[in-house]
């Protein structure tokens, strides 16, 4: 069910993007955007997690760098029976993690220097087996698309709002005022739908991988002793390459974002409270 539910979500992704083109500059402009958009999804198949780990500042290290976050995972990855992924690390004091890579043979985790600071090696383990989660279930090139696409619609928009794209739009192919009532409206409304789908198809993957993290860890409280920890200092401590980019915030752990009402309103993630309430569940069931 949560793969089909996916599944619409992402088309309705895609659809947003061609109804954003047709908005915009009409047939001409849904034809440009179909095309824009499977060019995106190709490149973001192959390219997406190299452009995510740049844009975080991501630098590749091993067992000699970071020997104890490099065990950890090198650990959960053989109890998950997954290829060993790529590990990396952000220098930035906001506690969060996220994974990245089109398939697990080509996946990457990322920590911040200020998760390995503040947390244990359980916590450690309980976070890094979340990741390896979404890497085993298959969210990370979701996750990856999305991200592309959702920056694509808000890039769109940004134009719209000066007429940049597809010319005159509608008006020219029509004849009349539609092209600037349509850029209009996607200015004001693409970006929050593209917004709203992101946040759909996120939380509908956040629980299965707090589980499967839980469950590769051998204890639900290390994660969520750890998702407690990385709330409140994420929210004390906002990531700045996040702010810069949001529409990547949905690949982290926790919401990377500062923490104002608007943010909490249309977070990518479900309750923090919800999270760790299942995962206290799950150890008390154990």
């Amino acid at each position: 069910m949560t793969d089909l539910r996916t599944f619409v979500l992402m088309a309705g992704m895609t659809a947003l993007f061609l109804v954003s083109g047709q908005l915009l500059g009409g047939h001409n402009g849904m034809v440009m955007a179909l095309i824009l958009a499977v060019g995106l999804n190709f490149w973001a198949y192959w390219s997406s997690d190299t452009l995510v780990l740049r844009m975080h500042n991501a630098f590749e290290v091993g067992p000699r760098e970071a020997p104890e976050y490099y065990a950890v995972v090198q650990e959960l990855a053989r109890r998950a029976n997954l290829p060993m992924p790529r590990v990396y690390i952000m220098d930035d004091p906001s506690p969060n993690a996220f994974a990245t890579g089109r398939d697990p043979e080509h996946a990457a985790v990322a920590a911040t220097t200020g998760l390995l600071r503040i947390l244990n090696r359980e916590e450690l383990a309980g976070v890094m087996g979340h990741e390896l989660g979404h890497v085993q279930n298959h969210d990370i090139l979701i996750s990856t698309i999305t991200a592309t696409l959702a920056g694509a619609i808000t890039t769109l928009a940004n134009m719209a709002q000066w007429g940049a794209i597809f010319g005159m739009g509608r008006s020219n192919e029509e004849g009349g005022n539609s092209g600037g009532i349509g850029g209009f409206i996607m200015m004001l409304l693409a970006p929050l739908a593209a917004m709203l789908i992101q946040m759909a198809i996120s939380r509908s993957r956040e629980y299965g991988a707090d589980q499967r993290g839980a469950e590769l860890c051998g204890n639900p409280l290390w994660l969520a002793n750890a998702l407690n920890k990385l709330e409140a200092g994420s929210q004390r401590l906002p990531m700045g390459t996040a702010q810069a980019n949001p529409a990547s915030s949905h690949l982290f752990i926790v919401n990377p974002l500062s923490g104002n009402f608007l943010a909490g309103l249309f977070s990518t993630h479900p309750p923090m409270e919800d999270r760790i309430h299942r995962l206290q569940q799950m150890a008390r069931r154990r």
